[in-house]
């Protein structure tokens, strides 16, 4: 199993970014790798709620990626799975409130496990793993960095 961890620390409440995360048809408007969503589960965001989103890689090559929510504990904990060819992912977000002169700051974590299933996911990770955790890592950065300025943008609408 590899595991990535990325965290950054964000000024803007748990709470705010946490809507921003469970936003799901949301996420193509502040997710600058994300050009569509498509809910594959109706109602409101529980355990069990599906969706694809189509990204686009760092190579320039849009693809499609399902995810599935485990565990839902608003505003701290979100954890996703998704399958993978001969790999499941899992992939958690934690959010921490840091306070920093009486201000909100959180320290979000995205941490993603990959779990082999197959043989063909064994041989992969051997052959690409270093690789593959490098293009995690700056995914994961990009995402987080996204999730900054859409709190940035909607700090102003919340004040209001």
């Amino acid at each position: 199993m590899s595991t990535v961890a990325v965290t950054q620390f964000i000024e803007a409440p748990a709470v705010d970014l946490w809507r921003l995360l469970v936003d799901l048809p949301a996420r193509a408007d502040w997710l600058s790798t994300v050009g569509a969503v498509e809910l594959l589960t109706p109602g409101r965001l529980a355990p069990g709620t599906a969706w694809r989103e189509i990204r686009t890689r760092a190579d320039g090559v849009a693809q499609a990626e399902e995810f599935v929510v485990v565990e839902a504990v608003p505003p701290r904990r979100l954890v996703l799975s998704s399958p993978g060819i001969g790999v499941d992912y899992r992939i958690t977000f934690t959010l921490r409130t840091v306070r920093r002169r009486c201000r909100a700051r959180t320290a979000v974590t995205v941490r993603q496990e990959a779990r082999p299933i197959a043989p063909s996911g064994r041989v992969l990770a051997l052959l690409f793993g270093g690789l593959a955790a490098r293009a995690v890592d700056g995914a994961f950065r990009r995402d987080l960095a996204d999730l900054a300025r859409a709190a940035r943008s909607a700090a102003p609408a919340a004040a209001a």
